[in-house]
């Protein structure tokens, strides 16, 4: 192997990468990119090897050019010498048998076992997977990560997000114009903010590549060679090579500097080729087979492929490797020394001869039991024309893939498409598949080509109305997705007004679609009726789960619109029909329970929503619905954050991110990171930017849409602006939202919450008069409503305007009141808000023992939930309504407060980490004062010290 040149500043600080990679700040990601030959896998290697002496566990792995579309390639290669048995030893991650395995050991059958499974559980158990691989150091290195198949590109993505815990680094290296855009972005997003360290690699230094690789070569000549190579090592070896084979140096200079059809310098393609061209026939054939076969050269299958018998492979081989055409590969494999050597191998196969190879390779597959998935990607490959057996074969692999990956999915079936005759007889199968492959598309996040997809066969499938129908539901939902739901809107009301109508089932299916259009556009009234018709066709059709789901629906709506009495009554009735349904039964509505806990939680009934949206999120996944899930992830967020749970809120906040991001949403991207900007807004510490960051996001997500998910991004912007100190952005983000001063474009529901932020706003700006309108305009509207939380949230408007008057006492009683409402209704969170900012007002009024308490409360209930925000709050508020100096022991005199802090905490029986969440310290920390505090107080051990604590009466027992 070449020395390694050039590299020592990356290569420092890859080294300060090992030595910690889990402190905290540092990257979990590197990213090594540059063009073809400049040194990536060679550093890549070095990093590895590196790794390997420091006692990590180092899993490698290279996605392939010519099979970007085998589902998880690149992640199958790196885990595939893990030791089967750790998972014997989880059983909770049963999903990741389909990577670590590779998908040739797939279970037989139809696939849905593991398609099921569906790709976000997936990449969370790998993420787990890797946090256990990772307790004593891993390094997972992928090379060539331009050629990823898009279920490995989609995994990077996430690792980037939401990085395994511990001792572990991912480290990948790729071709920076070869990268598909949506993966440069996320390295991108990651690099900007410090989770992903980039090493773009230049070319090598010339005095350090001419006395590493040329020491041998006359200055002159060398230094012709280093800049004929431009500095990029893999060319200068290249011509090296031919300069000490005895080529002039005229000769080698005088290729032309134009790129090769594979990506490179047709110089260096020709050195590359010429090398080949002093291949023996049999030779020849060999390097062929195992250019085709990729994974799967093993000494067997270049044997079937080419027909040649056992002993004469092996001796070819032997040349090659002595040659160092090929190199060992993993599992006894055999693979080329780097990949434009395959490439150039491969692109000069004749095109019969190597559909050929793919044939006898898909054919061998098949007989030893491969599964279809595997074999796909060799029968693709042999297909010249239309053949009914491989062309069910890609089908049976687009099934499989479908919920794991669905882009390749979508890419099988169009293989299928593309061959298939285009006559009567294959009508409907034609229009069936491109039905599968649009919605493979949509899952994919390739929503407008999903769009035009259905567009074509909704005007095709004249002939086969349930196809048309079916056609219609599923490019409404992509109509929506886009932003387009009036479009989604008329396409719905067309399809149902042709005769002869649609059967019960899909005009139930039809008429939900279209109330969902409608409440998404701030319209549900216009879409009332057709709700209500749902549930009667639904009814008459005896058809329990799609009267449950049209009732759900009905619920939110009613819910939405502030039709409190009218809300209940359906939530009651969907409720009811929902719990008495098997999980099977409502697989294909259950998204409906989205909507019923979506419609609980707006009517205040946490505990109902939270069964709902837990049964909904379980039957989502395991039936592959993954569509649904933003709903239900984001209902869980909301109700979490409500009751004060805040990091299980922001978990479900951020899987809803993810799968927004894929879906290619921008409305429903809008409408998640609205959601998850509310929780960091509460679950930060004062300063934290994160929110605001996130509401501007999502406000650029939403462009100029209009409806609830872009109104909620607006007043989500609104509050996080106030709280970080800009009252009259506040006021002009929630007013857009609104339409106008009064709020007109917003749903009943959502106003009071508003207002009160509008109402601060407007007192922080010195506008009285306005904050005294918007306070009354709240309590009107959560009149209105009747429920608990929403008329805390106006007396909290009213509190607001009565402290600034200077009428103590009456905003005591306010913020009193609210505390309690939010009791009633169990929304915890805002009672601790209503508590602490009752509590310093309370001691203005000389009750410092009942300012205390409220304090007290707050305090614990914030700190118990996570919300970091009130719980700077609390301490901000603390000396107002607890002023007096607590008196120290003299025992203790010589500790600093945080140091009393932490022995007390100990003495009350709370271990280091314990400790740490408790007063937001890292575990480190605790230690280090820990330290220091038996160092002071002269005692050896915890135990000391809890008995020292307990004697001066701050212990447990005192």
């Amino acid at each position: 192997m070449a020395q390694l040149v050039g590299r020592a500043a990356e290569l420092a600080r890859l080294d300060a990468l090992l030595a910690g990679p889990d402190r905290p700040g540092v990257p979990a990601v590197v990213d090594i990119a540059g063009e073809p030959g400049i040194g990536k896998s060679r550093l890549l290697g070095e990093v590895c090897a590196r790794a390997r002496q420091e006692g990590f566990t180092v899993l490698r792995g290279r996605a392939t050019e010519y099979e970007q579309h085998v589902p998880f390639q690149a992640f199958t290669d790196a885990l595939a010498d893990v030791d089967p048995a750790i998972m014997a030893a989880d059983p909770a991650l049963p999903e990741l048998d389909v990577v670590l395995h590779g998908i040739r050991q797939a279970p037989p059958g139809d696939g849905s076992d593991w398609g099921a499974a569906a790709r976000f559980g997936l990449h969370r158990a790998i993420t787990s997977f890797l946090t256990r691989l990772g307790e004593r150091g891993l390094v997972l290195a992928i090379d060539d990560l331009h050629w990823a198949d898009p279920a490995s590109r989609e995994l990077v993505d996430h690792l980037i997000r939401h990085p395994a815990r511990g001792r572990v680094l991912l480290v990948v290296a790729r071709r920076v114009r070869q990268t598909p855009t949506s993966l440069t972005a996320a390295l991108a997003r990651g690099t900007d903010s410090g989770d992903v360290l980039h090493f773009a690699l230049g070319p090598l230094p010339e005095d350090e590549s001419i006395r590493a690789l040329a020491s041998d070569v006359p200055e002159y000549e060398a230094k012709q060679l280093y800049v004929a190579s431009e500095g990029n090592p893999l060319y200068l070896l290249a011509l090296l090579h031919a300069y000490r084979g005895g080529a002039s140096l005229h000769s080698i200079l005088a290729h032309s500097d134009a790129t090769d059809a594979v990506g490179v310098p047709s110089r260096l393609a020709a050195l590359l080729l010429d090398e080949l061209a002093m291949l023996t026939a049999p030779q020849h054939r060999v390097a062929e087979a195992v250019a085709a076969l990729g994974d799967h050269a093993s000494p067997a299958m270049v044997t079937e492929a080419i027909g040649l018998s056992v002993q004469e492979v092996e001796e070819q081989i032997r040349a090659l490797v002595a040659r160092d055409v090929l190199r060992t590969g993993p599992g006894g494999r055999w693979a080329f020394r780097h990949p434009l050597v395959r490439a150039l191998v491969y692109e000069n196969i004749a095109p019969g001869r190597r559909a050929e190879l793919h044939r006898r390779a898909a054919r061998e597959l098949a007989r030893s039991g491969a599964h279809a998935a595997e074999r796909a990607h060799h029968v693709e490959r042999s297909m010249t024309g239309w053949d009914a057996e491989p062309a069910a074969v890609l089908e049976e692999a687009a099934a499989q893939c479908a919920a794991t990956a669905p882009a390749t999915a979508a890419h099988l079936l169009d293989v299928v498409l593309g061959h298939m005759p285009d006559t009567p007889d294959y009508m409907r199968r034609r229009g069936e598949l491109v039905l599968a492959r649009a919605q493979a598309l949509g899952v994919s996040g390739n929503l407008r080509e999903s769009r035009d997809l259905l567009h074509q066969l909704i005007e095709t499938s004249g002939d086969h109305p349930a196809l048309r129908t079916e056609a219609v539901a599923w490019c409404a939902v992509m109509e929506r997705h886009l932003g387009h739901s009036p479009e989604a809107t008329a396409l719905l009301r067309r399809e149902l007004s042709r005769p002869p109508g649609s059967s019960p089932g899909q005009a139930v299916s039809l008429r939900l679609a279209l109330g969902m259009s409608a409440l998404l556009t701030a319209s549900y009234p216009e879409a009332r009726a057709d709700v209500a018709e749902a549930v009667s066709i639904a009814r008459a059709d005896d058809n329990p789960a799609g009267e449950a789901a049209a009732l759900a629906l009905a619920a939110l709506g009613e819910s939405y619109e502030g039709e409190t009495e009218a809300a209940a009554g359906f939530t009651d009735a969907a409720s009811r029909l929902a719990d008495a349904l098997t999980d099977p039964g409502l697989t294909d509505l259950c998204e409906s329970l989205g909507w019923l806990a979506w419609a609980e939680a707006l009517l205040e009934r946490y505990p109902d929503a939270e069964r709902h949206f837990t049964r909904g999120l379980d039957i989502a996944r395991r039936g592959g619905r993954l569509h649904v899930l933003p709903h239900l992830l984001t209902s869980k967020a909301f109700v979490h954050l409500t009751t004060c749970r805040l990091p299980s809120a922001l978990e479900a906040a951020e899987e809803a991110e993810t799968l927004a991001r894929a879906a290619g949403s921008p409305d429903l991207l809008a409408f998640t990171l609205a959601i998850k900007t509310l929780v960091l807004l509460l679950g930060r510490p004062f300063g934290d930017d994160s929110a605001l960051r996130t509401a501007e996001e999502a406000v650029a997500a939403a462009g100029g849409s209009k409806g609830w998910w872009p109104a909620l991004a607006w007043c989500m912007l609104g509050h996080a602006t106030f709280v970080s100190g800009d009252p009259h952005r506040a006021q002009e983000a929630i007013m857009t939202a609104g339409g106008g001063r009064e709020l007109p474009l917003l749903q009943p529901s959502i106003r009071p919450g508003q207002l009160d932020t509008l109402t601060g706003a407007a007192l922080a700006a010195g506008d009285v008069d306005q904050a005294g309108r918007w306070a009354a305009q709240a309590a009107r509207e959560a009149d209105r409503l009747g429920l608990d939380g929403q008329r805390a949230g106006a007396l909290r408007a009213e509190a607001s305007l009565a402290e600034h008057r200077g009428d103590t006492g009456r905003a005591v009683r306010l913020l009193e009141a609210a505390a309690q409402g939010y009791v009633r209704c169990g929304q915890r969170l805002w009672e601790a808000y209503a508590l602490l900012r009752a509590a310093p007002l309370v001691q203005r009024t000389g009750q410092g023992t009942r300012a205390a308490a409220m304090w007290h409360r707050a305090h614990r209930i914030a700190v118990d939930g996570g919300a970091r925000l009130l719980v700077d709050l609390a301490e901000l508020t603390r000396p107002q309504v607890i002023p007096q100096t607590p008196v120290v022991p003299v025992e203790l005199a010589e500790l600093t407060v945080r140091e009393v802090e932490v022995a007390g905490l100990l003495a009350e029986g709370l271990s280091n980490q314990d400790i740490a969440a408790r007063l937001h310290l890292s575990r480190r920390t605790v230690e280090t004062h820990l330290s220091s505090i038996y160092r002071k107080l002269s005692v050896p051990s915890r135990s000391a010290l809890t008995r020292l604590m307990t004697r001066i009466g701050l212990g447990a027992g005192s």
